[in-house]
């Protein structure tokens, strides 16, 4: 469908954007790209001979067959208003993600609030490793693929779903997965009966034959999608089909757990990453992956050898004797499993330094996260990423630090510079600790430089 075409993407330093143009071209399109900045994904495009541009540049346009934008780009982008101008084919980023789901047999999407990319990679891992040879489009870097795409057959094609301005109502599922559903994205949703909504069309998608894996320990799901014909449930707390019993944790914090199929003992589970929530997104992995793999041991053993995607309590390093760790979670509900997932690993004090992403969010979950927050033993509080915003709430950080220390937490401050923070915890952390980045925006680069400096 694609081969031949030439196709510019508005927006192409995007996680999702990036993967996207990387299997249209080894499908055989010519791609180019826009973008604001330089990125360590405009990067590897340029690496395989893409061309991007930083300044608009609208001979790209002009050659283009097919032009993608991203939800953040606006109409009055100069190059996407000259694609509209000369009548060019235009898509936004989801709905040309759906037009691509056609071309495969089987199309498995893995959505939720939280935990998407971690079980993308999961159910990924398995197909490899299980010699599926599936095309994978997630939203972080898996190392067992090297990024966050890879060109398989079409016979499976395996894909992070967002839910975020009902993006995923624009694909074309033959398989779903919902880990959970929470307040999130209210700039766009207003409320979660909107949220529960939008999973409700969601899985109506599903052909009469499709496979629905749902979460029987969340409420939400349950009651948004509990409906459909042909659900498989997955669970510790209630009764599911697949089943988690008698958990238990490593040093590391690492699970593992007896696996409980149709209320029969199959195996001993082992994972390779911390957290409660880890166990849900592994037996939502396991219940897909047995709908097309008949083989438990093979699954299990596939999934041992999951360690993780980029940024999912991503252990960078060490600074000192210190662990480095850091953390995409950029709601309180994820922060909550960052700190589970801390709790479970062994070290003495703890640093978390935290940024949060977006001024609506901030603003929307302000209490949340100072609740969240002020269980950490010394927090650093970062500069706000707006991303796509203004800050139109007139939230500031100040706010966050007075609360956290209402909670009863006094070991916060607000550091308004990435490079004040690591002279901060430098000057602060010590032997045995755990320092960790929190934040969907480029906190991270905090934790990398740390790691830098240790190696320097």
């Amino acid at each position: 469908m694609f081969n031949n075409k030439r196709i510019h993407f508005i927006g192409i330093g995007g996680v999702s954007m990036s993967g996207i143009a990387q299997i249209l071209k080894s499908c055989g399109a010519t791609i180019t790209g826009y973008d604001m900045q330089s990125s360590i994904f405009t990067e590897k495009l340029e690496s395989l001979g893409i061309k991007v541009s930083f300044e608009p540049n609208l001979k790209n346009i002009d050659e283009a067959d097919i032009v993608v934008y991203t939800a953040a780009i606006h109409e009055d982008n100069e190059e996407l208003a000259y694609a509209r101008e000369l009548n060019k084919e235009t898509y936004e980023r989801a709905v040309f993600l759906g037009l691509m789901m056609k071309e495969y047999e089987n199309v498995i999407c893995i959505s939720g609030t939280h935990g998407k990319s971690t079980t993308t990679g999961m159910v990924s891992t398995i197909f490899v490793k299980c010699n599926m040879d599936p095309t994978i489009q997630l939203g972080a870097t898996l190392p067992l693929i090297g990024g966050n795409e890879r060109v398989g057959s079409h016979k499976y094609f395996i894909a992070e779903a967002c839910e975020y301005v009902d993006s995923f109502l624009s694909f074309f599922p033959t398989a779903e997965i919902i880990l959970n559903i929470d307040n999130d994205h209210l700039d766009y949703f207003k409320n979660l009966d909107n949220i529960k909504k939008s999973f409700t069309k969601y899985t109506n998608l599903l052909p009469d034959n499709g496979y629905l894996v749902i979460n029987a320990d969340d409420k939400n799901t349950v009651e948004a999608c509990g409906k459909n014909q042909n659900i498989i449930t997955f669970g510790i707390n209630n009764d599911a089909k697949y089943m988690a019993k008698d958990i238990s944790y490593d040093e590391y914090g690492h699970g593992n757990y007896d696996l409980y199929v149709s209320g029969k003992k199959i195996s001993r589970v082992y994972l390779s990453i911390s957290g409660i929530h880890n166990i849900y997104n592994s037996l939502a992995a396991i219940a897909l992956s047995n709908q097309y793999i008949d083989d438990l041991d093979s699954i299990i053993k596939a999934l041992k050898d999951y360690t993780g995607v980029g940024r999912r309590f991503e252990l960078l390093g060490k600074y000192n004797g210190a662990l480095v760790y850091d953390d995409y979670a950029h709601h309180p509900s994820e922060i909550m499993t960052t700190y589970d997932s801390v709790q479970k690993t062994k070290h003495n004090h703890t640093w978390a330094i935290f940024q949060s992403h977006t001024y609506s969010r901030t603003y929307d979950h302000l209490e949340e996260f100072a609740e969240v927050l002020s269980k950490f033993e010394n927090v650093v509080i970062a500069k706000i990423y707006p991303a796509r915003e203004e800050n139109v709430w007139n939230v500031k950080e100040e706010e966050l630090v007075r609360l956290i220390k209402e909670k009863g937490n006094n070991n916060v401050i607000y550091i308004d510079d990435f490079e004040k923070i690591e002279e901060y915890i430098k000057d602060h952390a010590q032997e045995g600790d755990l320092v960790i980045t929190i934040g969907a925006g480029p906190i991270n680069k905090v934790a990398i430089n740390l790691c830098k400096k240790q190696s320097e």
